[in-house]
């Protein structure tokens, strides 16, 4: 009787009653207006399956952002494929992935084809611009995740510790070992009792044996990948690694899969540093998630199949974050009462504030910047997006015109 009323007060949401056609329509209008972000998108979230739809209740898609924030990988695009799975079942995810995701891929395909394009001096100078934009983005990243994450002394030295010792280190392995430092201080000095929620937990068609299987596929393809790259020929295998390793790293925000891609792509010689970064400032001009710019990668990465490449280099960035999202569903409600576990993720958001800072500068900084007017363009950029609240969209076209000015000036 009282499981039949938790099901009851749960409404329509936890019976699957809607189509994945349903969850597609929707996640496809969101996918083409999402501007702003990972907390951006959680609001555009909120207001269309919490306010207007009621797929779900305000306490429930707060425990879904919760669990999110939690796990790796591109928090807004996880929150999008559980609201899926919760109204459609294991279709109804993938549809809500699909649709959020296929606008912003397909428009940094189209940009990345286009590439030929920027060859003159005003295309150059366009290129510039939109580094200038990663400056600013990137900042505005470092500021708001210092505010949020490391908010006490504990976390901000974690976090200062993490950038130093990245700075100070050439190895690509020190920013896998730093996430494993936070882990370990958090775990030892952010310990802090949790705050239990009353409300009961959605319940999504995950069963424990299917969250279990989907945990041994998140560490068996992050450990398999290696010899699978060794035993097949051609890039791809190689490619696919790099992506879901990063996917599989990333905690915070989709802004700290840059580090780790351009260690990947950049430092390996497979992206040029200049395609790089114009592609991640022009990421910012488009809605979606942030992590699309694996299309544009992988289509750079693979000139001899570049469809496949981006195809690939999407696959291999978003699976790891559904599989630890689809692993941890079924555990969820006790996960978030363990305070060790909880200590530990603060450490490790605290070090990828770090990791990101060092990114800032190297190699955001030190390959944008050129002289005085590159620094009034990036800075400008920055107070329009923390003080003027300007729209990504608008900061992307005033620092690109900015920069052809100052370029013909």
């Amino acid at each position: 009787m009282r499981r039949a009323m938790i099901l009851r007060d749960m409404g329509r949401s936890s019976d699957c009653t809607g189509s994945p056609g349903e969850v597609l329509r929707a996640f496809l209008m969101l996918g083409v207006r999402c501007f702003g972000g990972p907390v951006a998108h959680i609001g555009y979230f909120r207001d269309e399956f919490v306010m207007r739809r009621r797929w779900l209740d305000e306490d429930g898609f707060a425990d879904l952002v919760g669990l999110c924030q939690f796990l790796p990988g591109p928090a807004s695009s996880q929150v999008g494929f559980a609201i899926g799975l919760l109204r459609a079942g294991y279709l109804g995810g993938v549809a809500a992935w699909f649709g959020f995701t296929l606008p912003s891929a397909a428009a940094l395909v189209l940009f990345a084809g286009a590439m030929g394009m920027f060859a003159g001096p005003a295309g150059t100078a366009l290129l510039h611009g939109l580094k200038l934009v990663a400056v600013a983005v990137v900042a505005q990243a470092v500021l708001g995740m210092t505010r949020s994450l490391c908010p006490d002394r504990v976390r901000a030295s974690i976090a200062l510790m993490a950038a130093v010792i990245v700075l100070s280190s050439t190895s690509s392995a020190m920013q896998i070992a730093v996430i494993l430092l936070g882990a370990m201080a958090g775990w030892a000095f952010a310990r802090a009792p949790v705050p239990q929620r009353g409300s009961a937990a959605l319940a999504f068609p995950v069963s424990r044996t299917a969250g279990v299987v989907a945990w041994m596929g998140f560490f068996g393809v992050l450990i398999g990948i290696p010899l699978g790259r060794s035993l097949a020929d051609g890039s791809g295998p190689a490619h696919f690694e790099a992506f879901y390793r990063a996917g599989a790293l990333v905690f915070g925000g989709g802004h700290v899969v840059l580090p780790l891609l351009h260690e990947a792509f950049v430092s390996r010689g497979w992206v040029d540093d200049r395609v790089f970064l114009a592609g991640y400032g022009a990421a910012q001009a488009v809605p979606g998630p942030l992590f699309s710019f694996a299309a544009y990668l992988g289509w750079f990465a693979s000139p001899q199949h570049r469809l496949a490449g981006a195809a690939l280099g999407l696959l291999g960035i978003f699976l790891p974050g559904i599989l630890a999202l689809v692993g941890a569903l079924p555990f969820w409600s006790r996960l978030r009462a363990g305070i060790a576990a909880q200590a530990a993720m603060r450490g490790v958001q605290a070090a990828v504030v770090g990791l990101l800072a060092a990114a800032f500068y190297d190699p955001i900084w030190t390959t944008s910047i050129r002289g005085p007017g590159d620094v009034a363009i990036a800075l400008s950029g920055f107070v329009l997006l923390t003080v003027w609240k300007a729209p990504p969209v608008a900061v992307v076209v005033c620092s690109a015109i900015a920069a052809m000015v100052v370029a013909n000036g």
